[in-house]
């Protein structure tokens, strides 16, 4: 999946875009990547002498990642609705991330109960596990801000 088709699946842009790449995406899990280049603001002070990836933005990338992989199935029951977090469960930060580092982002859908979606992410950095943990979302009308 090339850049334009990420930014027509979900509302996010430059510089909080956290998804690079589809590497992989079926009807119920997608596989995606990060690089983090080193020069994005948030490295001069997470930390200042040895940066750190911040560990919400991990999530955050993996809960992008979920929602283009719910992009296709709201197109079609909800048009106009984009996917919202509810929840985040269970967060095992496993390994930090670096500037220069690619994450590879594994998403799943576990369960579907009406209009909320309950999946799993798994983040990786050369097969090492940096993050996994649960999260729920729902459908919602974007609000206009003027």
């Amino acid at each position: 999946m090339n850049r334009d088709e990420i930014l027509a699946a979900i509302p996010h842009r430059d510089p909080f875009l956290l998804v690079d790449q589809i590497v992989e995406r079926t009807d119920s899990k997608i596989v995606c990547t990060k690089t983090f280049s080193g020069k994005e603001d948030f490295f001069a002070g997470h930390y200042p002498g040895y940066p750190l990836v911040p560990g919400v933005l991990l999530c955050e990338a993996a809960m992008q990642a979920g929602a283009i992989l719910l992009s296709g199935c709201l197109a079609q029951e909800a048009p106009g609705k984009v996917p919202v977090a509810t929840r985040i469960n269970d967060v095992r930060f496993k390994r930090m991330v670096r500037p220069g580092e690619t994450i590879r982002m594994e998403v799943e859908l576990v369960e579907r109960l009406s209009g909320a979606f309950f999946m799993k992410a798994k983040s990786t950095v050369d097969g090492k596990t940096a993050v996994r943990f649960e999260f729920a979302c729902t459908a919602t009308e974007p609000k206009q801000w003027t």
